[in-house]
């Protein structure tokens, strides 16, 4: 699986975005999806996660309320929308998948093991 994330830019705080993954080969429809940031100097932190059909959604507590994942089979394609966007949110944003098939559920989307094909990071500074 390979992965392109895109849709990150220069925005003020309290504006919106939308990021896109998009994931190439069949096994996307199979696999958990999910969103990571990293901001300099930190460690790489889980922002939220999908499964292959979209019925268990979980997003970080940082996050909730503001932002939501959601995927389209037929596309290939995750999204993040992100709303209300913080200074804090400033990081780079990476897509990730599971290993097709994997049984993935709300207490295993979270965790960084969980995925095996990683995008190359989307930019989000927010200024303030």
């Amino acid at each position: 699986v390979q992965l392109q994330a895109s849709g990150g830019g220069l925005v003020q705080a309290g504006d919106s975005l939308r990021l896109s993954c998009a994931a190439s080969g069949r096994a996307f429809s199979s696999s958990a999806m999910g969103w990571f940031r990293q901001a300099p100097g930190k460690e790489r932190e889980f922002i939220a996660g999908i499964t292959w059909n979209s019925g268990n959604v979980k997003h970080a507590d940082s996050v909730q309320g503001r932002f939501a994942v959601s995927r389209d089979n037929t596309k290939n394609t995750m999204y993040l929308q992100m709303n209300r966007l913080k200074p804090e949110d400033t990081a780079t944003y990476y897509c990730a998948a599971s290993i097709a098939g994997r049984m993935v559920g709300s207490a295993t989307l979270g965790s960084i093991h969980t995925y095996a094909y990683w995008g190359q990071g989307t930019l989000v500074t927010v200024s303030s």
